[in-house]
C-alpha cells in the first residue's frame, strides 16, 4: 500500500494519463473490438448473401437460355422435312419389284436385302406417320413378309413365287381396306432399272 501511494505521489502528474490509458485498454478497446467483429460478421454475411443471389440469378438465366435453345431446336424439328406416307409406299413398291427379280434369278442375298429394306420402310412408316389412319392396317403385311423371308432363307424358288403372290395380294387387300383400291400392285414385267444385274454372282 505504501509503495502504491509513493508511486502515485511520485507520478501524480501522470495519474490522469494512466487512467486514460487504463480506460482505453480495458473499456474502449474491447468495445471497439466487439463492434468491429460484429461489423465484420455483418459484412461477411451480406457478402455471402450477395454471392448466393448472384449465383441463383445466373442459374435462372442459364436455364432460360437453355430452354430457349431447346424450344428453337424443337421448332426446327417440327418444321423440318418429313417423308409422307406416299413416299414411303413408293419406296416399298420399288423394293417389291426388285425382290421379284432377285428371287427369279435365285439371288437370295439380294432378295434378303430387299426384304429387309421393305421391313425398314414399314418401321419408318410407323415412326413418322403414326397419325395416318392407313397405318393402323399395315400390320396385316407381316405374315406375308415372314412367309417370303422363309422362302428366301431356304432357297426354295417354288415357295418364293407362292409367297410373293401372297405378299402382292396382301398389299392390294390393305389398299382396299384403307380406301386406296385404285392403287393396284402386280407381279412386275420388267426390272425397274436397266443398270442393275439381278443375276446371282
Amino acid at each position: 500500500m505504501f509503495y502504491t501511494m509513493f508511486f502515485l505521489i511520485r507520478h501524480r502528474c501522470h495519474i490522469s494519463d494512466l487512467f486514460q490509458r487504463w480506460f482505453f485498454i480495458f473499456v474502449i478497446t474491447p468495445r471497439r473490438l466487439e463492434r468491429s467483429t460484429c461489423q465484420r460478421m455483418k459484412y461477411t454475411f451480406l457478402f455471402i448473401i450477395t454471392i448466393v443471389l448472384f449465383a441463383c440469378n445466373n442459374h435462372g438465366t442459364d436455364t432460360k437460355m437453355l430452354q430457349a435453345d431447346i424450344d428453337s431446336l424443337q421448332n426446327k424439328l417440327d418444321n423440318s422435312y418429313k417423308p409422307g406416307l406416299g413416299e414411303f409406299m413408293s419406296n416399298i413398291q420399288l423394293h417389291h419389284t426388285k425382290l421379284w427379280f432377285a428371287g427369279q434369278n435365285q439371288n437370295w442375298k439380294l432378295a434378303d436385302f430387299e426384304i429387309n429394306e421393305i421391313k425398314e420402310t414399314i418401321a419408318n412408316i410407323k415412326e413418322y406417320c403414326p397419325d395416318r389412319v392407313e397405318v393402323k392396317s399395315i400390320g396385316i403385311i407381316d405374315p406375308a413378309i415372314d412367309s417370303i423371308s422363309n422362302a428366301v432363307h431356304s432357297g426354295n424358288s417354288s415357295q418364293f413365287k407362292n409367297s410373293y403372290v401372297l405378299l402382292t395380294t396382301t398389299c392390294n387387300n390393305c389398299h382396299q381396306s384403307t380406301e386406296h383400291s385404285f392403287n393396284v400392285i402386280k407381279i412386275p414385267d420388267s426390272p425397274p432399272f436397266s443398270d442393275q444385274d439381278f443375276k446371282k454372282k
